[in-house]
C-alpha cells in the first residue's frame, strides 16, 4: 500500500517536474531571442551604412571616370579594397554566430522531440498535440536559419570573388577596366541591397519566434 501511495504521489509530481524544467528553459529561448533580434537590429542599421557607401563610392567613381580624374579613380580603388576587405571581415564573425545560432536550433528541436515521446509514453495526448506544434515550429525555425545561412554564404562567396577581380584591376585606369571595375561596384551595389532584404526577412523570422516562445511559456504555466 504505502508503495502504492509513493506512486501515486510521483504521478502527480511529473507534470510540476516538467513544468520546473520547461519555465527555465522557456526564459533561456526568450533571453536568446530577444539577443537575436538586438543583432538583428545592429546588422540592419551596419548594412544601411555599408550599402550607403558603396553607393557613394559608385558615384564618386562615375564624378571621376567622367573628369577624368586619375587621382579620384585610385581613391575610390582604394576605398573599395578597404571595403571589401572590412566585409571579409565581418563575414567570419557572423559565420561563427550563424553555426552557434543553428546548434541551439538543433538542440531545441531534440528537446522537444524528446518531449512529445515523454508525452505519448504518458498517454497524454493533450501535451502531445502542444508540443507537437512546438516541434513543428522549432523544425521550421531550423529550416529558416539553415536557408538563412546558406544565402549569406553564397553573398561571401561572390564578394570573395569580387575582391580577386578588383585586386588584379587595381590600379589599371584603361576603358576596358574602368567598365569591369564600374560593373563589379554595381555589382556589389546590388548585394548590399539583397542583404538589406535579407536582414528584414531574419528580422521577421526572430520576431515570430519570440512571440512563439511567449505562447509556449504561458502555455506550460497553464499545465
Amino acid at each position: 500500500m504505502r508503495t502504492f501511495a509513493r506512486l501515486l504521489i510521483l504521478i502527480a509530481t511529473v507534470p510540476s517536474l516538467a513544468l520546473a524544467g520547461d519555465l527555465p528553459r522557456d526564459r533561456a529561448e526568450r533571453r536568446q531571442d530577444r539577443r537575436e533580434l538586438r543583432q538583428d537590429r545592429r546588422e540592419l542599421r551596419d548594412d544601411r551604412r555599408d550599402l550607403a557607401r558603396l553607393e557613394g563610392l559608385l558615384a564618386s567613381f562615375d564624378r571621376s571616370r567622367a573628369s577624368r580624374d586619375r587621382a579620384g579613380l585610385r581613391a575610390v580603388d582604394d576605398a573599395v579594397r578597404a571595403e571589401l576587405a572590412e566585409e571579409q571581415a565581418e563575414t567570419r564573425v557572423e559565420a561563427a554566430r550563424d553555426g552557434a545560432e543553428l546548434r541551439r536550433d538543433l538542440r531545441e528541436v531534440r528537446s522537444e522531440r524528446r518531449e512529445v515521446l515523454d508525452d505519448v509514453r504518458r498517454g497524454d495526448g493533450a501535451e502531445a498535440r502542444r508540443d507537437g506544434r512546438d516541434l513543428r515550429d522549432d523544425r521550421r525555425d531550423l529550416r529558416d536559419d539553415v536557408r538563412d545561412a546558406r544565402v549569406e554564404q553564397a553573398y561571401a562567396a561572390r564578394r570573395a570573388a569580387i575582391a580577386s577581380e578588383w585586386q588584379m584591376l587595381r590600379g589599371r585606369l584603361a576603358p576596358p577596366e574602368l567598365d569591369h571595375k564600374r560593373m563589379l561596384l554595381v555589382e556589389l551595389v546590388g548585394l548590399a541591397r539583397g542583404e538589406l532584404g535579407e536582414d528584414r526577412q531574419e528580422a521577421r523570422e526572430d520576431r515570430r519566434e519570440l512571440r512563439e516562445d511567449r505562447r509556449e511559456t504561458r502555455e506550460d504555466f497553464r499545465r
